[in-house]
């Protein structure tokens, strides 16, 4: 099997350096190009003394279309402004993008498809497959109960992230209300404060928690009279997603222009 050649966006992050290290850790990875924003002290530099594993030959640019013409697949791990720039060039360089940013608006998705009409385009909230196994056991509960069960969200990730609620919340909260006929729109409840009155059987609550160095903690609540059931995802490290990136990577490199996600990686 031919090595798939990664260009990482957002390379000295906390999420590209790790993808970068599982990378040379596996047999079918190699690293093709690194790219930072403008401002990064890192440019320049190589990769591997960024990341502490001796130098690589990849030089930190800012040039996306530059870094990605070693490389068979692009992945961006950035923020949802820096994503959204990034667009043209993407379609410039022509090659497959992984993007594992979050907080996207609907608007801002519906661009990001428009580019997956020209090039192979695979966007997750989260890469990791128990998060993923975690949305398929959702929807079936989701669609065995109906409305009959109270529906509240918890989320909890580490006190340096920008998005609220996460990705990942906001996916769950889109398979549930999908399976029980709901609308995001009118029937979501982000924040509960003072004399808010009885919920509605339609709410869903989403409610978010940010502390410390937590790296992201899911769990559904379906609440009834006399019982109720908890799905709960922990992740302990960010190597789960890293290692999802790359089987992403790995999975779209041939694949022709389209809109993917992860349920296409695993065949769910």
């Amino acid at each position: 099997m031919s090595k798939t050649a990664i260009c990482m966006v957002g390379a000295a992050g906390k999420m590209g350096k790790r993808i970068i290290a599982l990378g040379l850790d596996n047999s079918e990875i190699e690293i093709g190009g690194a790219v930072e924003s403008k401002e990064s002290p890192f440019l320049g530099k190589d990769i591997g003394e960024v990341i502490g594993v001796g130098n690589l030959g990849v030089k930190i640019t800012e040039n996306i279309v530059e870094a990605a013409k070693d490389s068979d697949v692009l992945i961006d791990f950035t923020f949802k402004t820096a994503t959204l720039s990034n667009l043209e060039a993407y379609l410039e360089a022509g090659k497959p993008v992984v993007i594992g940013t979050t907080g996207f608006e609907d608007s801002e998705v519906e661009e990001i498809k428009k580019l997956s009409e020209k090039i192979p385009v695979l966007l997750a909230p989260n890469m990791s497959l128990g998060v993923n196994l975690t949305f398929k056991v959702l929807e079936m509960v989701a669609k065995a109960i109906g409305n009959i069960y109270d529906i509240e969200i918890i989320e909890a990730h580490h006190r340096m992230k920008k998005d609220a609620p996460s990705g990942t919340a906001m996916k769950m909260a889109e398979v549930v209300a999908k399976a029980t006929g709901r609308s995001l729109d009118s029937d979501a409840v982000y924040c509960r404060r003072g004399l808010i009155g009885e919920r509605t059987d339609k709410e869903i609550g989403i409610q978010t928690i940010r502390a410390g160095d937590i790296v992201g903690e899911h769990t559904v609540m379906f609440c009834g009279n006399g019982e109720r059931i908890e799905i709960t995802h922990k992740a302990h490290t960010r190597d789960t997603f890293a290692k999802g990136a790359l089987s992403a990577a790995k999975w779209i490199k041939d694949k022709p222009a389209g809109f993917y996600s992860m349920f296409d990686v695993l065949n769910l």
